[in-house]
């Protein structure tokens, strides 16, 4: 991780293969969107790290994320805290030339891989985010998905109010295993949602459930096989977390509506394309299906 301590701000120096517009067209893809707002050029964000809040306020500037805390400084330690976070939060680790060459040889991804260069999987680095978003949108349409979230976050995170707007913090595991189905019922989620949600929470509160010991796992397959052996997690929400949280380039949502739907508009077809179809344009992808897909996604916001 490449980066700078300026005390009241911190900036983050990004490859060239960045891009920082790209990233948020992707976060602003919902009106409804409760955890990050984009103001005048800036990405505005709330964390928390060891009971820290931390308002920040990002943008960018050539080859770097200028990261300002117009509130108050937060410590050192937390300041490289939230370094971490956006590292991950925009995979900016990740070499993407060898994608960028596999995309130039693929039909499908040819255009989208010039058209969205720079683009980075935007991902969730928090564990239970990433498996309660993902369970909430099952078999569901994304805008009741975001209506859903909206209101988990609004009954039971923490908030902030920066002239006269409110900002969001995801409710901790902690706090959701302390609640009921019912009240979670309250919410317009079905009872299975709910049982599944809290025994996660129960999971991850105690301790048997972490990212670290998910990515002790020898191998892709044996992650996923430990997620989709937790109630309520099938394949496409193990895919999706591997995706969007564990960093695993080769996941790969075979079920995803919204691939299907990119991949008919890209291929010109007046049918959604079978699972069988993707698995076969997929062979394509080795070792990058993650990116594809994410890519895929993107092209549905033009």
């Amino acid at each position: 991780m490449k980066w700078t301590d300026h005390g009241s701000s911190i900036e983050l120096y990004t490859p060239l293969a960045f891009n920082f517009a790209q990233c948020l067209v992707f976060l602003d893809r919902s009106n409804q969107e409760t955890l990050h707002r984009i103001n005048a050029g800036y990405l505005v964000k709330l964390l928390k790290f060891d009971e820290e809040v931390v308002f920040c306020q990002i943008a960018s500037k050539q080859n770097s994320m200028h990261v300002n805390f117009p509130l108050t400084s937060p410590s050192a330690a937390t300041r490289k805290k939230v370094a971490a976070y956006l590292w991950q939060w925009f995979d900016v680790e990740r070499d993407l030339s060898s994608f960028y060459e596999m995309a130039h040889k693929d039909s499908i991804l040819q255009p989208l891989g010039q058209k969205y260069y720079g683009l980075r999987i935007i991902g969730i680095p928090d564990l239970f985010e990433a498996l309660v978003w993902a369970i909430i949108g099952q078999q569901i349409n994304l805008t009741f998905a975001y209506t859903l979230k909206k209101r988990l976050v609004e009954h039971f995170g923490e908030s902030l109010t920066f002239e006269g707007e409110t900002y969001w913090l995801f409710p901790s595991c902690e706090k959701i295993a302390t609640i009921s189905v019912a009240t979670l019922r309250d919410l317009q989620f079905t009872v299975r949602k709910c049982e599944y949600i809290i025994d996660i929470a129960k999971l991850m509160a105690g301790g048997a459930l972490t990212t670290e010991k998910l990515l002790q796992k020898e191998n892709d397959q044996d992650i996923k096989k430990a997620l989709m052996s937790i109630r309520g997690v099938g394949a496409w929400t193990a895919d999706y977390v591997m995706m969007k949280s564990l960093r695993c380039p080769t996941a790969l949502p075979m079920a995803d509506v919204g691939l299907h739907n990119a991949l008919k508009i890209q291929l010109g077809l007046e049918h959604k394309p079978t699972i069988a179809e993707i698995t076969q344009i997929a062979t394509q992808w080795k070792g990058w299906q993650a990116y594809a897909t994410f890519y895929l996604w993107r092209s549905l916001y033009d």
